[in-house]
């Protein structure tokens, strides 16, 4: 599993959008990697891979839209190793899961009850004793394995400010689903810079107690759910269409929608003053977006 050992780089570019007021941004665009081991899977991967270097595989657990099993998967068809994906309820196929089938991905589906199991202390037993030479990895590539191959970004963003002309910067901005990639980069920032994540899913899905284990301090989480995970509205949708339109850089309504509408409502209330230079994470998972179009 070495081809892992090089990473892609992330461009980035300057975002002009007329309700900034003044607050300058930057999107470091991780969408733009890869085309299919997109976003910041591939770096949430190579820290789990530090950790496998006995394992032949890898297995982990995602829903029906999973974009993190979709990058596992495709991860695992490019460079030769065997994949395993837990899913949460009954069997279907998606788009995403016709895509986990054809990168050669063994499928188990869980129900909704076996997968709301997986944080039990024997959840993964059964799953070790059936696959034993492969790496278990957390739901989304998360925990602190994750977190320290995402810490990456911040050189590669520090490397780049002259493209955008600017000599330093005054924090981030990203969408926090597990919540992974901001530990990370506010492991590596170490209190320089502060980290905002724009979370995509409610309070109860344990983002919160997930960046705490992995950094203490120099981050804060927002309320960016609009109502629950996977929960869309017309002002959500309206805003990307917008915003694609504007900038020509795509969106997805689960993770870089909801965080740019975020951060929209934050400058319009007066939390950023004109000046102030803010780096926005597009974290990928255009993929799962799939889903939303009828």
């Amino acid at each position: 599993m070495g081809p892992f050992d090089w990473l892609p780089h992330a461009p980035l570019e300057p975002l002009h959008l007329d309700w900034l007021r003044g607050v300058e941004l930057a999107v470091l665009r991780l969408d733009r990697i890869d085309p299919l081991i997109s976003g910041n899977k591939w770096f949430k991967l190579t820290g789990h891979l530090a950790q496998a270097q006995a394992a032949r595989g890898l297995i982990s657990l995602g829903g029906a839209y999973s974009n993190h099993l979709h990058a596992l998967a495709a991860a695992g068809k490019r460079f030769g190793f065997p994949t395993v994906g837990l899913l949460r309820g009954h069997p279907q196929d998606t788009p995403t899961v016709l895509d986990l089938k054809a990168f050669g991905m063994q499928l188990h589906w869980l129900g909704y009850g076996g997968y709301r199991a997986r944080h039990e202390p024997g959840f993964w037993l059964p799953w070790r004793e059936q696959y034993p030479h492969l790496h278990p990895v957390p739901e989304g590539g998360g925990g602190r394995e994750g977190a320290l191959g995402c810490a990456v970004l911040v050189e590669q963003v520090r490397a780049q400010l002259h493209s955008v002309g600017w000599a330093d910067y005054d924090g981030w901005w990203l969408a926090a689903g597990t919540g992974t990639t901001l530990g990370g980069l506010a492991l590596a920032e170490a209190g320089a810079h502060p980290v905002h994540g724009a979370m995509a899913v409610p309070d109860d899905h344990g983002v919160a107690q997930n960046v705490e284990a992995i950094v203490q301090g120099g981050y804060e989480l927002l309320d960016a759910s609009r109502g629950g995970f996977a929960k869309v509205d017309p002002e959500l949708l309206d805003f990307i269409d917008t915003t694609q339109q504007a900038c020509g850089v795509p969106l997805e309504p689960l993770y870089t929608g909801k965080a740019l509408l975020a951060l929209k409502t934050q400058i319009e209330a007066g939390r950023f003053a004109p000046g102030t230079r803010l780096v926005f994470v597009h974290t990928g998972g255009l993929q799962g977006q799939r889903g939303f179009k009828g």
